[in-house]
């Protein structure tokens, strides 16, 4: 690049309400994060009327102290990125809204980013892209094997048939009487636990991609819930052991498989459940020997965040993608349909 690009990007399509400024699409200047965690832990999950009105209390402070962190102001910024979807439709409105204030005011191209993609794009603020790529997406929403050709490019080769792993998790851990999140709760007693249950693995008809974690998260529960009618005492670590080894060995072995048959030369793995130590370690270890480079985001990066936005925005900056004043919110986008926009 001849010049610097500096793009600011806000994401809030959960809960978390970001925004980061990144330079030349990898170099991190700014990245703030405002949780809500704590408010969402005594309902078990996210409520989406309290994300939304959070993320309305919050969207202003994350961005001044975005701004200043990195001692910039808007008007230095070559465009506004933010998340459009998928996500709930309160929580995007409020991120939509304001990045589409800034750059009107500014008048500075808006650019909006499918937050998978920016899950995706989170790997390269590390470590630059090699084509063709795969990335194993796994978050509370997402199961998902991503086929990218070049920058810009989603080809869905696998994803989930019913619940996402990540929902697989939440479930579980409930029902295990853990606190919200469970998906990092079951990780930590699972590295203390023995794989003592065989838990079903779905590997589904030969040759095909597709997740199915419905019928493990079901004999778990099952488990459960006879072994207490029998007053069997049970060992919770060793539970989890058991259900992160089913849900690790089908994640791996499937995308093992996928980078072999398409020839990839990097894997890269993106969305929350990407923090697992279980999962990380997995992998890792398959592809050890492998002639693929293996690409695994620092933990910081695993969870939402406007970096990951800024990495995926500052690429279809680069494409001539511009966003419409009318932008709206799409808590249903299509990440295929998404890369496949005319530029």
């Amino acid at each position: 690049m001849s010049k610097d690009q500096f793009i600011l990007a806000i994401e809030t399509s959960c809960d978390e309400t970001a925004a980061a400024i990144l330079k030349n699409g990898q170099e991190v200047i700014a990245n703030v994060v405002a949780s809500q965690i704590e408010s969402h832990k005594r309902f078990g999950g996210v409520v989406p009327e309290i994300a939304s009105r959070h993320h309305v209390e919050q969207i202003t402070m994350v961005l001044e102290e975005t701004l200043k962190k990195a001692n910039m102001d808007v008007s230095e910024m070559n465009a506004i990125a933010v998340t459009e979807g998928p996500g709930l439709v309160g929580a995007l409105l409020v991120g939509v809204n304001a990045a589409k204030a800034l750059a009107y005011a500014n008048q500075i191209p808006l650019v909006g980013v499918h937050h998978i993609a920016g899950h995706i794009y989170a790997n390269r603020i590390e470590k630059e892209f090699t084509f063709p790529l795969l990335a194993l997406v796994v978050s509370g929403g997402h199961t998902e094997l991503v086929l990218m050709q070049e920058h810009g490019s989603f080809e869905i080769i696998g994803e989930t048939r019913d619940d996402a792993a990540g929902e697989a998790y939440d479930k579980v851990a409930r029902t295990l009487g853990l606190p919200y999140p469970g998906g990092p709760e079951i990780d930590k007693l699972a590295q203390v636990g023995e794989e003592t249950i065989d838990f079903p693995r779905a590997w589904l008809e030969t040759g095909s991609f597709d997740f199915s974690f419905s019928g493990l998260k079901s004999a778990v529960i099952n488990h459960l819930h006879n072994s207490k009618q029998r007053g069997e005492e049970q060992n919770n670590a060793n539970i989890a052991a058991s259900f992160q080894a089913s849900v690790v060995d089908v994640l791996t072995e499937k995308t093992y498989q996928a980078a072999k048959e398409y020839g990839v030369k990097q894997v890269v793995l993106a969305g929350g459940v990407a923090a697992n130590k279980g999962l990380r370690q997995r992998l890792t270890q398959k592809f050890s020997d492998a002639n693929i480079s293996l690409s695994i985001p620092p933990l910081w990066l695993c969870t939402d965040n406007a970096a990951m936005i800024a990495a995926a925005g500052s690429i279809a900056y680069e494409q001539g993608h511009r966003a419409a004043w009318d932008l709206n919110a799409n808590p249903s986008l299509d990440l295929e349909r998404y890369g496949s926009r005319a530029k």
